[in-house]
């Protein structure tokens, strides 16, 4: 048995709720390798699933489906990213006060235990100083009072592909970004942990361990407890990873969502193609730059 992670490789619940409610019908989903193409067989079966956790910027689309295939029939709940930034950093998502109230909508339904607000990541930039973050921090927060008891938080870490596409934009934008100091880090995550608390919200910090500290502590994102499960193996895919052994069925460059920071994306344009061609009744959400 498993807990399905759907997905921090892309956005399955905005843009794949089709594919996904056909392969809960056919029982199995194919997931490929990133690093050696190998695919591999997931079990969809009711009998072989724990629970479910989903990841997404934008949760009304798959609203019906979560009603009629999770509904009452397994645990599960959602990590649900609001950053409210500027649409030069990302382009595509839904405004935040349309997020605040697709948030708002799965706490109504399924209280405040099954959703997480996501700050994250934190990108600071010219467009986005540390005024910036802590009123939006603030905004958004006070928002979520009453529907949330966790934001995860993290700054952003200059893999590849971030560095790729933010290089680009600031090449043809006025736009220059910076990676704060560790001191800068942690003193603005104590500001947040303040204003987090005063909304009856934990402040959980998402694979990066040198910054926890006395009153921020690493984040579970994938968390048994949550689910109403027995503690089992954790098993990070990062350096200060505690997120609980999952099975993630998504694929990589599939998000078209636009958020240049974004890891898992090297081009917009071709997450934005695969997802108008990609068909909802593959066996697996292949990446379009993965062979076969």
């Amino acid at each position: 048995m498993a807990i399905i992670s759907a997905s921090y490789k892309t956005d399955i619940p905005a843009f794949y709720g089709d594919w996904f409610e056909n392969r809960m019908k056919a029982g199995y989903v194919d997931v490929r390798n990133p690093f050696n193409n190998r695919l591999s067989r997931i079990s969809l079966h009711p009998d072989d699933i724990e629970g479910f956790v989903f990841w997404t910027r934008n949760i009304g689309p798959f609203l019906p489906r979560i009603a009629n295939l999770i509904g009452g029939g397994f645990p599960f709940y959602v990590q649900y990213t609001i950053t409210g930034y500027p649409r030069l950093l990302e382009s595509s998502v839904p405004d935040r006060e349309i997020s605040l109230d697709r948030f708002k909508e799965i706490a109504s339904r399924y209280g405040p235990r099954s959703a997480i607000w996501r700050y994250d990541p934190i990108v600071m930039s010219s467009v986005t100083p540390e005024n910036f973050h802590l009123e939006t921090f603030e905004h958004l927060s006070s928002e979520l009072r009453g529907a949330t008891d966790e934001v995860v938080v993290s700054f952003v870490q200059f893999y590849r592909k971030t560095k790729k596409n933010l290089a680009a934009l600031q090449r043809t934008e006025d736009l220059s970004v910076f990676d704060p100091t560790l001191e800068q880090k942690k003193a603005l995550l104590e500001k947040f942990c303040d204003i987090a608390a005063r909304n009856g919200q934990k402040l959980t910090l998402c694979t990066q361990p040198d910054l926890v500290t006395g009153t921020v502590s690493g984040a579970a994102c994938i968390d048994a407890a949550r689910l109403d499960l027995e503690m089992r193996k954790i098993q990070g895919n990062r350096k200060g990873c505690l997120c609980t052994a999952a099975r993630d069925i998504g694929a990589y460059d599939t998000c078209p969502h636009g958020c240049v920071y974004c890891y898992a994306v090297s081009k917009s344009e071709k997450a934005k193609h695969f997802a108008k061609t990609a068909s909802p009744f593959s066996e697996e959400l292949r990446s379009p730059d993965q062979a076969v």
